[in-house]
């Protein structure tokens, strides 16, 4: 086979693979558009129950600027609480698997965590932090993101089978040479499985803390004024731009999980071809 017919072959796959994933969620969400439409236009639904899509796409473009603007507030704040609770998630769940005494104290600390309504805080840190500051907000997402990553990394960080440490002890491995061929590669699929819920956490935690006060600036703001405003549609809108900021967050970590996996596998196929 000659060589641009080569390289058109898996080109042409790539695009085959690539619609046939695309092509049905687009289509679904192209039906169930249609059937919203049909429901409300000719079930007469009021607009305070449901707008149609036709309405909040025109709303949508309409206020595109201030949508996109809410959104990137929202989406920094985030963006910062999902950073900050995912690195204090992952080094406590480093420390709690390596030390004993580390694991107790920080299990009952945890399982509050986990039982506290976080959002419930977001009125008391306005008062704490000021109603002008969106500190309040990055808390919020940080604490929602902090436990599903920690429980998460720590279980992959235990999925490490005895019979692996006894090898590496062995061959007389040092510390760093075991977490790197054996205890990372092993707990990696955990972590991202927990950056995954925790990423779509972030943005609904920023979301809903900013219904509790706070500036007016991100999306959760807007959406509260619109709706007590009675302009539904609008409301509406800006639901779909927090849409839009969480889809976006997944896909980043999504990404992400595939680059460092396949950075993985080609460094543990260099290492087999060097040994």
């Amino acid at each position: 086979m000659s060589g641009p017919a080569a390289a058109r072959g898996p080109g042409r796959s790539a695009v085959r693979s690539g619609l046939a994933a695309t092509l049905p969620p687009v289509a679904l969400l192209g039906f169930l558009l249609l059937g919203w439409h049909l429901a409300v236009t000719l079930g007469d639904v009021p607009a305070f129950v449901l707008p149609g899509p036709v309405d909040i796409a025109a709303n949508l473009r309409e206020l595109a600027g201030p949508v996109t603007g809410a959104a990137l507030v929202t989406g920094r704040n985030a963006a910062v609480g999902l950073v900050v609770g995912a690195v204090l998630g992952i080094g406590l769940a480093v420390l709690s698997s390596a030390l004993r005494p580390a694991d107790r104290l920080a299990a009952p600390v945890v399982t509050a965590l986990a039982v506290v309504p976080i959002v419930a805080l977001a009125p008391v840190l306005y008062s704490m932090y000021g109603a002008a500051s969106e500190q309040a907000r990055v808390i919020v997402a940080g604490l929602a993101v902090f436990v599903p990553v920690y429980v998460n990394t720590l279980t992959g960080l235990r999925q490490v089978a005895p019979v692996h440490r006894d090898l590496m002890r062995a061959l007389a491995a040092s510390p760093v040479q075991v977490a790197r061929t054996v205890t990372v590669p092993t707990a990696l699929p955990f972590v991202f499985t927990g950056l995954r819920m925790a990423s779509s956490l972030a943005v609904i935690s920023a979301i809903v803390a900013e219904y509790f006060g706070g500036p007016r600036s991100g999306i959760g703001s807007f959406i509260t004024t619109a709706a007590a405003g009675s302009d539904y549609a609008q409301a509406w809108a800006y639901v779909v731009g927090g849409i839009v900021v969480g889809l976006v967050f997944y896909a980043a970590t999504a990404v992400a999980e595939h680059l460092t996996a396949r950075r993985s596998i080609g460094a543990s196929t260099l290492a087999g071809l060097s040994a």
